[in-house]
């Protein structure tokens, strides 16, 4: 799982150090997009520490510089696991040594390793992916006391789906869109997605209809799903968690995880047979607004995936079979957001490369 470099000078780093005192015992870091992560084992055997509770923990720190593309609700993802202790079953235990937040590692692989996307998830590890949706929909907005990074809940009413989705669509026009015009807005315009395309997408989404809030995990997929020795299911990875339609979760999930068509069918009736017996209305009128949902998260990554893609390819060569690996990439999420933001075509392949490449060879002079 190790994907990035070991930097031993990193706060992450360190804290493994201090919290373990035995660095030959440290593993990692782990493959992560958010954060270095490390793996320290802890009690008598390690540091002393004959107080701490045996097996092995997660000790991490955010990467510095990280451009985010997603809205985080609160301040920190370690309340949110400790406020979910006994409401989740599946959320990994929290500990506090030296003031430190850690989790336990749990000992397995991610749903991903095991079964890739566009694959089948054996029935069992559905039910209990089905059981997460289930707990999280009991839990009830104003139980969610947490600090926040944002306005406080009450400022979008509960069960306004609506006004819940335009948020996510400010948000990725501010944060995303706008905050990346001046070096990537040629590159959207070169792939066709001019700036009346969120205008599009928000008529594409309109007349949501309204359900009961809860707390909703935000991303839902393979590898934030661990299954370990036994075949059980843990949910990792909760920065993203915030209060809001249940339906939501279940359209990024199914964005995220790329079920075979048949699998995303059965997903889907499922989570509205459990969501409605925890939380009645929870799942009202799912099937007419699941499409508008998962139309926004279609949109969604078209938009963070250019940007993501040319912040990748900033300082570096235009490498051919690398941008042609990368415009196979983009024009498929093309191809699959062109509905919800009303694209009037789609290039082809051989066209998204060359835009990149323009891109690439533009942003050099420039520099």
């Amino acid at each position: 799982m190790r994907g990035y470099s070991d930097d031993r000078t990193s706060a992450a780093w360190r804290s493994a150090v201090e919290l373990c005192g035995d660095v030959s015992a440290i593993e990692g870091p782990l493959a992560g997009h958010h954060h270095e992560t490390y793996v320290i084992p802890l009690g008598a055997g390690c540091g002393g520490r004959r107080g701490a509770p045996p097996g092995r923990w997660k000790s991490r720190a955010a990467r510095p510089g990280l451009v985010r593309f997603d809205r985080r609700s609160f301040v920190s993802e370690e309340d949110v696991v400790r406020a979910l202790h006994r409401r989740v079953r599946r959320v990994p235990e929290l500990i506090e040594v030296d003031g430190k937040g850690l989790q336990r590692f749990i000992e397995g692989a991610t749903l991903g390793q095991l079964h890739p996307a566009d694959a089948a998830v054996p029935g069992h590890l559905v039910v209990q992916m089905v059981d997460v949706f289930r707990e999280l929909a009991s839990i009830r907005p104003r139980s969610v006391r947490l600090p926040r990074r944002g306005p406080a809940p009450e400022a979008v009413a509960d069960g306004d789906s609506a006004a819940f989705l335009d948020g996510l669509i400010s948000y990725m026009e501010e944060h995303v869109h706008a905050a990346h015009a001046d070096e990537v807005g040629g590159l959207f315009r070169d792939l066709g997605v001019d700036d009346g395309a969120t205008a599009r997408l928000r008529r594409f989404v309109s007349g949501l209809g309204e359900r009961p809030f809860c707390l909703v995990h935000g991303d839902l997929h393979r590898e934030n799903l661990i299954v370990d020795a036994r075949q059980e299911l843990w949910v990792i990875d909760w920065e993203l968690a915030m209060v809001g339609d249940p339906l939501y979760d279940l359209a990024t999930h199914l964005h995220l995880m790329r079920y075979p068509a048949w699998q995303e069918r059965t997903v889907a009736r499922l989570w509205s047979a459990a969501v409605s017996g925890v939380r009645p209305g929870g799942a009202r009128g799912w099937g007419r607004d699941l499409p508008l949902l998962l139309g926004f998260k279609r949109a969604q990554s078209v938009f963070t995936d250019i940007v993501r893609v040319a912040l990748a390819l900033r300082g570096g060569a235009a490498d051919p079979v690398g941008l042609l690996r990368d415009a196979v990439r983009l024009r498929e999420v093309l191809d699959r957001g062109a509905v919800p933001l009303g694209l009037d075509s789609v290039p082809s392949v051989p066209v998204v490369a060359a835009a990149l490449g323009r891109w690439c060879r533009g942003y050099a002079a420039a520099s």
